[in-house]
């Protein structure tokens, strides 16, 4: 049972906004928040993984971090996560989590005609592979099973459908950059 894990989520930006957008960690024992861990990624960049490993790594939480919660495979715009590469380099599991089905097509249209790296970008997706309903969300995972997912999910939900980790990161990223949370998260 992963009773200790760390979700992510990045803060809301203007569409116009070229440069770093902050990312929020939040650490909880199940659904009781323990910790927050703050850093900023680049608008469409590549540095999403190696910023969430060194988050992690260089934190008080390090030794005690189960598992990996995303909401979704991209932070600040089209900044990718390598899923893949994030599991291998902290031996942890790591659960990607969307409240519905996303649209790969607009997605790699996007990806391929207006991002820059958007075909190594796209690739990751694909690698990751599709996205399958679990508990009212949809997820990917690498590093744990369908069962093992289900009950992390189980175990890390209170109010919803999302993981507390992921609401979390989501009211505070909100909070903490335009002076209010808003929304569903």
């Amino acid at each position: 049972m992963y009773a200790n894990v760390i979700g992510f989520d990045d803060a809301p930006f203007p569409r116009e906004h070229r440069g770093d957008v902050r990312l929020v960690g939040t650490v909880c024992s199940r659904t009781r928040l323990d910790g927050v861990l703050s850093s900023r990624v680049r608008r469409d960049g590549r540095n999403s993984t190696e910023t969430m490993i060194a988050m992690i790594e260089g934190s008080a939480f390090a030794a005690h971090v189960q598992a990996v919660l995303l909401q979704g495979i991209a932070v600040a715009g089209f900044n990718v996560v390598d899923v893949h590469a994030l599991h291998e380099a902290l031996g942890r599991p790591v659960l990607v989590v969307a409240r519905r089905q996303p649209n790969l097509t607009k997605i790699k249209r996007t990806l391929l005609q207006s991002i820059p790296g958007g075909a190594r970008k796209w690739r990751l997706i694909e690698r990751l592979g599709e996205m399958e309903p679990l508990r009212q969300v949809y997820v990917q995972r690498v590093g744990l099973d369908r069962t093992a997912a289900r009950n992390l999910l189980a175990a890390t939900t209170l109010h919803g459908n999302l993981p507390e980790p992921l609401r979390l990161a989501h009211l505070i990223a909100g909070g903490v950059t335009t002076g209010h949370s808003r929304g569903r998260a």
